[in-house]
């Protein structure tokens, strides 16, 4: 497989390559990467055949956007043929308590500063970022399916939204005859797999694509964390990596390890492959901070893990799910792991 396996979004026509470049670490060389090497990151992916782009306003206060935008400046011809994602939701000036939320002056705010910075008039896609309780979900449907209709997005998707808001909202768009959600963002990964209860069950539903961001675990499932050095060179994110460093997560690596070395890979190759090869997963989100980082993710594409080894990981790291999976499972009610089928057309082909 290479990035050229484009794979459709939900039950749209879009086409996506199966790895989308994350954009979270550009613009930042504190942090993430500067703009020179951001660009040189973003040239690689586009060069080998990548077409998926993932941004957001909130990305490094708006730095992100606007390096995507001056490489489209230098090579606008690009433009027409990639997938370009961006967000709206996070507030970008705390002092206005409207900059943020997903409601129609903000959505409206936002969607004309992200084209600015961009440098371009139209989205592929418009993510909600997270979901906001204080606003209607018509409010936002309806000021979305507007900017469908007016060219500013053609599609429209919901990151870190609760199930049930998730299913609420698509149906409201289909019944209403406003354009409708193409796909769904969750953090998914062998350590973080409860998406596979509420929200796999309403992306297999409704037919919307899925795509998987932290898919290393912020780093953990890199190969970089041992038991003897929890704490490695570069790991600057230990919030979010803490609550992984036990005995189980380990063992994991162990296993990783074994298959890696099985495939002659490394153990972020095999991580990643799992994630690929998971039937409802459309297209993963990786991020780099360097080109060689960007090149090992990549490399995850030629991974092929059998059945045997995706049994052995999913025994590894079962999640315990909300009532009433759990309570299914037992009475012998098996959860469906098939891919949803659009027009013929497999929505998880491999």
């Amino acid at each position: 497989m290479n990035l050229t396996d484009y794979r459709t979004l939900g039950r749209t026509g879009l086409r996506v390559s199966p790895v989308a470049l994350g954009t979270m670490t550009f613009g930042d060389p504190s942090w993430g990467a500067d703009d020179d090497t951001s660009t040189a990151i973003l040239e690689r992916y586009l060069d080998a055949g990548g077409n998926f782009i993932d941004t957001a306003n909130a990305y490094m206060a708006g730095r992100s956007e606007e390096v995507v935008g001056a490489y489209l400046g230098k090579k606008p011809h690009r433009r027409d043929s990639l997938v370009i994602g961006s967000k709206f939701a996070l507030s970008m000036d705390p002092a206005d308590p409207n900059s943020g939320g997903t409601g129609r002056k903000a959505i409206r705010h936002h969607i004309d500063a992200s084209l600015r910075r961009l440098g371009t008039d139209y989205l592929d896609l418009y993510w909600q970022h997270n979901w906001d309780r204080h606003t209607p979900l018509e409010e936002t449907l309806s000021t979305l399916d507007d900017l469908v209709r007016g060219g500013k997005v053609r599609y429209v998707g919901l990151s870190d939204t609760p199930a049930w808001a998730v299913a609420r909202m698509a149906t409201l768009a289909e019944w209403r005859g406003w354009a409708s959600i193409a796909a769904i963002q969750v953090e998914y990964n062998l350590l973080e797999r409860t998406s596979e209860g509420e929200l796999f069950g309403a992306a297999r539903a409704l037919g919307l694509g899925v795509m998987p961001w932290s898919p290393l675990a912020n780093g953990m499932l890199t190969g970089k964390y041992t038991r003897e050095n929890a704490s490695p060179e570069g790991a600057g994110r230990g919030l979010f990596v803490g609550r992984h460093l036990n005995e189980g997560t380990f063992a994991l690596l162990d296993t990783l390890a074994e298959i890696a070395s099985a495939h002659s890979t490394t153990v972020a190759a095999v991580a990643l492959a799992w994630v690929r090869q998971q039937p409802l997963v459309t297209a993963t989100i990786v991020g780099a901070r360097t080109i060689a980082q960007l090149d090992d993710n990549l490399a995850s594409l030629s991974v092929v893990l059998t059945v045997a080894e995706c049994a052995q990981l999913n025994a590894l790291t079962t999640p315990d799910l909300n009532f009433p999976a759990n309570f299914l499972r037992d009475f012998g009610v098996p959860a469906q792991q098939g891919s949803t089928s659009i027009n013929g057309i497999n929505a998880g082909a491999r």
